[in-house]
């Protein structure tokens, strides 16, 4: 980064894909427009709901909710990937430059994060980060069997040293100058997250997973991206039911 870019204001773009996500959507757009808020004065924000093949009021209910602080954009994709493409293509469109002071976050319709969970990633980007990788806390394990909660957290690691091995496109941010250069969100309908990190690394980009930056999920066993979040609820309620039996009666 040259020493001119770092004198400039940031400028912040999240992008939310959403499919069939008519109950959920309102909730975690008003999280984002709440850490939109806090964001400094000087700071820019938008926010691009990416509605993919919805047959529900999801684009409905998110054009109301952002009204004038945002977009929605239509996709008939069905590829997580594909959505968060076009959220990034559709922010990068109006800001060109410079892209080392742009920064994208990115969340998914089901997930509530902090007020706080913007103006966390700037201070990593501030500190060098170019990419970083949060982790997720579950709302609920209500829809699982009884004690799957422990054992989900148990097995939820945390490294020593103050990072993490987790990847979740719900908690995610990068900036501009490293997304585009490593060839942007591939047309993946799963583990699109992971991919992109990945590459990113490859790449030599300075990246922090920090578990302080923390976003809340849905706990649904049953989710919108194949072998997705939802998917690993499912596989643990399964081994603990077939573990235990009559926990699952």
């Amino acid at each position: 980064m040259t020493a001119a870019a770092s004198t400039q204001p940031w400028r912040v773009g999240v992008v939310i894909p959403a499919h069939d996500e008519a109950l959920h959507i309102a909730r975690a757009m008003d999280s984002v427009l709440d850490a939109v808020d806090l964001l400094p004065s000087s700071v820019r924000a938008q926010v691009v709901v990416v509605a993919d093949a919805c047959t529900d009021r999801t684009a409905s209910i998110a054009r109301s909710t952002l009204r004038k602080r945002g977009k929605v954009v239509v996709s008939l994709a069905r590829s997580v990937g594909v959505s968060r493409a076009l959220g990034m293509q559709r922010i990068l469109t109006r800001w060109q430059h410079p892209l080392e002071r742009t920064w994208l976050a990115n969340t998914d319709a089901d997930s509530v994060v902090p007020p706080t969970w913007l103006t966390h990633q700037l201070a990593l980007a501030d500190a060098g980060a170019t990419a970083v990788a949060g982790v997720i806390e579950v709302d609920s394990f209500s829809d699982l069997v009884p004690g799957a909660g422990p054992v989900f957290r148990q097995r939820y690691a945390l490294r020593d040293g103050g990072e993490h091995p987790h990847v979740h496109g719900a908690n995610l941010g990068v900036r501009a100058d490293a997304y585009l250069d490593v060839g942007g969100w591939a047309s993946l309908v799963t583990a699109e997250d992971h991919d992109l990190w990945n590459r990113l690394r490859a790449r030599g980009w300075p990246v922090r997973a920090d578990p302080a930056l923390v976003v809340t999920t849905s706990g649904r066993r049953v989710g919108r991206a194949p072998l997705g979040f939802a998917v690993g609820l499912d596989q643990l309620n399964e081994s603990l039911s077939a573990a235990c039996p009559e926990s699952a009666a």
